[in-house]
């Protein structure tokens, strides 16, 4: 296993008659081979203040200089190190060396397997230790439940001769990607059920045209070899949205729903919540007002409807914030819509963000009740938003649930920059929606076409008559949101074993009509307007002219190695012969303008996955080197 060492500079901007003024120190965080830590944690002792690193391996804290910091990340010895010795280079102890099979991940540490009852290689983050808290220390460790991933079957290859129509519900959710990426970025393979590959496409954005018209998005298609079967073509639907100016944003009303439970005690859990609201508030105007909402055993109103001018109110507020206790999750979601109706804005953004690790355990915590539950409360016109945070007991697939029933989108934040990324640079797509219940329905022709799949989107599928039923919910999407999907086919012609095929029907006419089109196929899309409740139509044909994938567009190119990478890490037996150096090739030959860095870091994540995968390691088990 690598050492961290942590280089540290001094950015100054202190009184030299005051010595124990906060100052601001900067930081990097990397290990022995200079390769930047993700999300270690930097804590002020004795206090609840403190920061983690961002996706490059930097931070910045205020602190005095007789503060001593601790620091800490999964698989590493947390140290603690004295604020005026930043100036020397530390390196921090790895976590002694013990076979991989007798050890599992344990909150923040280590622990070997026979002290944990029941303990199996392939669950994700167990445990009850206390590593990893910081400050006042709880008076008994919490027992902490194993993450929850949903399971899910892959979509499987369809004949169009039996099945010519393929309907599904818009999807911009992107918290898989940042889940799969703490993961790898702490030396583990993402777990079963954690990969959802519509979700990683779909943290990035693509540069397609802007929409004109009165429409409020634009859809466009391209069609190209597939990179992991080249006989075979994939098909790319794309939506951009419309991008609304801030100066015409509508008039907020959101409330903050903050899980203050004893599992948000973590430095990665309610200390970067307040750290994300914080930045959110910065974003606020006159017009837009707050109420923050908080829950454990109990739920409260902890800050009644305050006006977004008053951010000094707003953030004094969040930095009260403490945890402890059991998570009424159930109730709290209730009180939060109860307090968003009475605040509501006519035309407005009417919106909750629930900030959780979802680890609801006390009121209604099955799947089948907090379903029933969002269903009743999305009819208030009050959307939805969850950010999830933390490890060792996120609930993944109650985040889902909630997303996708209450009319709103999930994101997992791992760290300030994602926070960053979220909140302030997709302000707009995160917070104001442009349409609802968009749904899509495709056509195939048969002419054209033997057999096709949908490449993800598995929670996402409707039946086909879903699709002109008004009654169906469906997905969001958010100002300048750039949504993506693929269809890999089959074209007619080509030998496969793929497709399933049924006995001949003995009453239906066993003639194909005759079909000279050059159309691959057409895309029909549904959407209603934020505050409507009667859906329109927009259609287009897509040409069966299949490009080389060498001259297919930059934002095809990249989207599909995301796509192929997504296919590779959930061991899907459509990946073919993919590879993790095929995408990593790919991607890097398709990485544009990025400005962010966020394609960059995603190479970066295809070669530390190759890394690990070399070791056979298992999922969800921290590997020791």
């Amino acid at each position: 296993m690598k050492n961290i060492i942590i280089f540290s500079a001094f950015l100054l901007f202190a009184c030299p008659l005051l010595a124990q003024e906060l100052k601001k120190y900067h930081g990097k965080v990397i290990d022995s081979a200079k390769n930047p830590i993700v999300s270690a944690s930097i804590i002020i002792k004795n206090s609840k203040k403190g920061t983690t690193t961002d996706r490059l391996g930097n931070f910045s804290i205020l602190a005095k200089s007789t503060d001593v910091l601790v620091i800490s990340s999964v698989g590493y010895q947390t140290r603690e190190v004295k604020v005026s010795g930043l100036h020397n280079p530390v390196i921090l102890s790895t976590v002694a060396e013990a076979r991989l099979n007798d050890v599992v991940l344990v909150g923040y540490g280590i622990q070997k397997k026979a002290d944990i009852t029941g303990a199996s290689p392939h669950i994700s983050i167990r445990g009850t230790n206390n590593i990893g808290y910081y400050g006042v220390m709880p008076s008994k460790p919490y027992n902490y439940n194993t993450e929850g991933y949903a399971a899910t079957d892959e979509n499987e290859f369809k004949s169009v001769k039996n099945n010519p129509l393929s309907t599904f519900s818009l999807d911009v959710d992107a918290a898989s990607y940042g889940n799969v990426r703490r993961f790898i970025n702490q030396g583990m393979m993402p777990p079963d059920g954690s990969v959802r590959v519509e979700e990683m496409i779909n943290y990035f954005s693509y540069n397609y045209p802007k929409p004109t018209g009165k429409k409020p998005f634009g859809v466009y298609t391209e069609y190209a070899a597939a990179p992991w079967n080249l006989d075979h073509g994939l098909m790319m639907v794309s939506l951009q949205a419309k991008k609304i100016p801030a100066e015409k944003l509508p008039a907020s009303n959101l409330v903050f729903l903050i899980d203050v439970s004893g599992s948000m005690y973590p430095a990665n859990k309610l200390p970067l919540v307040q750290a994300s609201m914080k930045l959110l508030t910065e974003q606020l105007r006159a017009i837009d007002k707050v109420t923050i909402v908080t829950y454990a055993g109990n739920t409260s109103v902890l800050m009644p409807a305050t006006s977004g001018e008053e951010k000094i109110k707003i953030k004094d507020a969040i930095d009260r914030l403490t945890a402890g206790g059991s998570t009424h999750g159930s109730a709290a979601i209730e009180l939060a819509y109860k307090s968003a109706q009475e605040n509501f804005i006519k035309g407005g953004n009417n919106r909750i963000i629930l900030c959780t690790d979802g680890d609801f355990n006390v009121g209604q915590t099955s799947d089948a009740a907090l379903e029933k539950l969002i269903e009743e409360k999305r009819k208030s016109g009050v959307f939805l938003t969850i950010l999830g945070y933390g490890m060792g007991n996120y609930k993944d697939d109650k985040m889902q649930i909630l997303a996708q029933k209450g009319n709103g989108n999930h994101a997992y934040i791992d760290g300030i920059t994602e926070a960053r990324k979220v909140l302030i640079n997709e302000f707009g797509g995160t917070l104001f929606t442009v349409a609802k219940d968009v749904k899509f329905q495709l056509e195939f022709n048969p002419a054209q076409v033997q057999g096709y799949r949908l490449v993800g989107y598995e929670t996402r599928l409707l039946n086909n008559e879903d699709f002109n039923d008004d009654a169906k919910d469906a997905g969001e999407i958010g100002s300048g949101h750039t949504v993506t999907a693929f269809y890999e086919i089959i074209p007619a012609g080509v030998k496969t074993g793929l497709l399933k095929d049924v006995d001949a029907l003995k009453y239906q006419n066993k003639n194909t009509p005759k079909n000279n089109s050059a159309e691959l196929a057409t895309v029909k899309l549904r959407y209603k307007e934020p505050d409507g409740n009667k859906s329109q139509l927009i259609t287009e044909s897509i040409s069966s002219v299949k490009k080389a994938l060498g001259n297919a567009s930059e934002n095809f190119r990249f989207a599909s190695a995301v796509a192929g990478f997504g296919q590779i890490l959930s061991n899907s037996k459509f990946k073919g012969d993919y590879s993790f150096t095929k995408a990593f090739e790919q991607a890097k030959n398709a990485l544009g303008k990025d400005e962010e860095g966020y394609r960059y870091e995603f190479t970066q994540l295809i070669q530390k996955s190759e890394k690990l995968n070399s070791k056979e390691m298992p999922k969800g088990v921290h590997g020791i080197d």
